[in-house]
């Protein structure tokens, strides 16, 4: 019977999905076979799901299916492989392949990482006493990778740099295996612990290593465990497990290295336990409880915990109390909150405390002195940008490292002298194949939205190649989903649209938290809506001005990003020329109504619990796949990884398949499964460049550049 399926998705012909332009071949794409499937909610309204069926990952059918669709791209893409070839070779061509970062300075040691040249993974080094002496290496990326199709790996020294946790994945779900190395000897010692989420921290003492674990269905970080090095994984103490479904939990380590700190959160909430990480009979303490809307997370140093939390303060504050006796009634502001300013973020040194702030989308650095107060500023300089508090080991430190970039500007990472306020450039990230910054312009703009808000707008195009004549090509990019912010960042690969006369611009859209507390509120739950009116309004106003062709308009966002290009494909297909959609979640209700899968429970927050009637129904008023309707589409590239973790690759592929049946026109749907890897897509520096170059020669081509 299967053989029979794959036949009929193969060679079945549905009007109206053959281009008869003389560019793409006379090829029908593929069909998946129909199957009804009854969905009743709790609230008998009742849906019928006809390739639910795609969900099974272990169906040779629906295995085929991909196949076929990954087929059917690559005969539709055809023609523009030597683009491809050429795009590829001029994005590996800007990357400086024998590279290394920063070193990072702990202890008496300093770590780094290093690139071979044609190397595709990272090579973990570090060097004694000064950067003069002699390399060792923790371990090479590049040979561990070897046979396996996806490949993810870092390092953690333990805190007396004998031993280091050496932590990968090789099938991209992120469930990541911990094996230790010893560094005197260059043996693998037997512990190995598998299945945990990657997230770990070494005790003080160095005895014991601190992981957590996701639940193996749903991919919920829910249990936290301590492991004694030289004994079995199966012995490992399970020291909390977070039981509240609508909750993942995460570790980490107070800045002054005496506590084990624990994170539950969900998407509104969040909430702390700590206990001392080298006593094993300690327990954990819960800092605060959990309340609906409200967020916080703690460090400590001096003797004091530090508390940033949006109680009561929509743009965050920065509490302290002693560690004595940390109760509420006894925290005390430092940082109030500002109606115009975020607070983004602090890091604790002994001396000095820094804080990032957020105005107007701008990031701020600012520097506080404990003994008197004094008070200073990073200056940045430029109308659209992002910088931010870098790794900063040693709280003894007078220097803090930061990191910048803009869209003309690639990523750069300073030392800043705390209390002198001289900065200094350790690297900026070098760009090969000619690079000049000067070639190329980046303004910030303000939109605005239906409803009279101000959207910022970052747009960089190049100067030779760009006239406010409405005749350009667009590349317009948002994400707009839990308050994650989306910085005006550089892109080396960019340079291949601007350098053939595109204009790209990041669309600051509610949702983020660019502008504040206020604006993530307004773009999620029964505000969600606000993010894809946004990125519609901000996409006229670019054609308004003149900065985009009406003509050639495209649009591109991925995972909660790809879900704005299925809801702005439903809503304004007429706008886009082409829209690329990322490992999209665009089947908003089957998988929030499926407890068993991720992104559900601790994410009914975001956007909406279905067993309420009201979210239930706005969730459905604008779920990408369950508003699929008879009319025209634009040109559409959808991209998805079989092994996701976060958005499942039936989504996508669902999504494609519905879009076929029901659109009237002669534009391309096409379909990318990457069957190695997963939410992230193809790992290594320079395999990911080929799904770049597809992304940009599908634009490209269709923009009618002729190469």
């Amino acid at each position: 019977m299967k053989k029979v399926i794959t036949l009929l998705y193969v060679i079945t012909i549905v009007a109206g999905c053959k281009n008869h332009e003389t560019k793409y071949p006379s090829v029908s794409a593929p069909v998946a076979l129909v199957k009804p499937h009854e969905i009743i909610s709790k609230h008998g309204d009742k849906r019928v799901d006809n390739y639910f069926w795609l969900r099974n990952r272990e169906d040779t059918a629906v295995v085929n299916y991909l196949k076929a669709e990954n087929k059917y791209l690559d005969t539709m893409m055809a023609h523009t492989k030597p683009l491809q070839e050429k795009l590829f070779a001029e994005m590996k061509g800007r990357i400086k392949e024998k590279d290394e970062s920063v070193p990072l300075k702990i202890d008496d040691y300093f770590y780094y990482t290093r690139f071979e040249e044609g190397g595709e993974y990272p090579i973990y080094c570090r060097k004694k006493g000064s950067l003069e002496g002699s390399e060792e290496v923790i371990a090479n990326g590049n040979e561990m990778g070897k046979g396996h199709g996806y490949f993810s790996m870092f390092t953690d020294a333990s805190p007396d740099h004998q031993l280091a946790a050496i932590i990968q994945d090789t099938v991209g779900r992120r469930f990541y295996t911990i094996s230790v190395k010893d560094l005197k000897t260059g043996k693998m010692l037997s512990d190995i612990i598998g299945g945990t989420t990657g997230n770990m921290e070494w005790s003080n003492d160095n005895k014991f290593i601190y992981y957590s674990k996701q639940d193996p269905n749903t991919l919920r970080s829910n249990q936290v465990y301590r492991h004694t090095l030289g004994t079995p994984a199966a012995s490992d103490v399970l020291i909390f497990e977070e039981k509240d479904e609508t909750l993942s939990c995460y570790i980490g380590k107070s800045r002054s290295k005496k506590y084990l700190m624990v994170q539950s959160g969900r998407t509104d909430a969040s909430m702390a336990r700590y206990m001392e990480i080298d006593n094993p009979k300690s327990k954990l303490a819960e800092f605060a409880p959990i309340q609906d809307n409200v967020q916080y997370s703690i460090d400590h140093i001096n003797g004091k915990f530090y508390i940033r939390t949006n109680e009561n303060a929509k743009n965050y504050r920065l509490a302290v109390v002693e560690d004595a006796n940390p109760k509420k009634e006894n925290w005390k502001d430092l940082v109030p909150n500002r109606e115009d300013v975020f607070l983004e973020g602090f890091e604790l040194f002994k001396d000095y405390l820094a804080i990032q702030d957020t105005k107007e989308g701008l990031d701020k650095i600012r520097i506080i002195k404990w003994v008197d107060n004094s008070e200073k500023t990073i200056d940045f300089g430029e109308p659209a940008y992002v910088a931010g508090i870098g790794s900063n080991p040693d709280p003894n430190s007078n220097m803090l490292r930061y990191f910048y970039q803009s869209m003309t500007t690639p990523p750069s990472q300073y030392d800043y002298s705390m209390e002198n306020a001289e900065k200094k450039l350790l690297k900026e990230q070098e760009v090969l194949g000619g690079f000049d910054r000067n070639n190329y312009q980046t303004e910030r703009l303000w939109a605005t939205s239906r409803d009279g808000v101000k959207i910022p707008v970052s747009v960089v195009y190049r100067k030779d190649k760009f006239q406010k004549d409405g005749a350009h090509p667009c590349f317009q990019y948002a994400y707009g989903s839990y308050g994650s912010s989306m910085p005006a960042f550089f892109s080396s690969t960019r340079l291949s649209l601007l350098d053939r006369g595109f204009v790209f611009a990041i669309a600051h859209i509610r949702g983020g938290q660019e502008m504040g507390g206020k604006w993530y509120e307004d773009g999620k739950m029964l505000k969600k809506k606000n993010t894809f009116n946004d990125f519609i309004d901000v996409s006229e106003f670019l054609i308004k001005e003149k900065y985009a062709s009406k003509d050639k308009l495209f649009a591109n966002g991925g995972s909660a990003g790809g879900l704005l290009m299925g809801a702005i494909t439903n809503m304004r297909p007429d706008l886009y020329k082409g829209i690329i959609a990322d490992v999209p979640f665009v089947d908003v209700i089957s998988t929030m109504e499926d407890e068993s899968i991720p992104l559900t429970t601790f994410e009914w927050k975001e956007w909406g619990n279905p067993n309420v009637k009201e979210e239930y129904d706005y969730m459905l008023s604008y779920s990408p796949y369950d508003n699929v309707e008879k009319k025209a589409y634009p040109n559409l590239l959808v991209t998805t990884g079989l092994h996701d973790s976060q958005v499942q690759y039936w989504e996508p592929a669902k999504w494609v398949a519905k879009l076929r049946v029901h659109k009237t026109d002669k534009n391309l749907v096409l379909l990318k499964t990457n069957m190695e890897a997963g939410h992230g897509g193809a790992s290594g520096r320079f395999e990911s460049l080929k799904e770049d170059a597809l992304m940009y020669a599908f634009v490209i081509d269709l923009a009618g550049i002729k190469e």
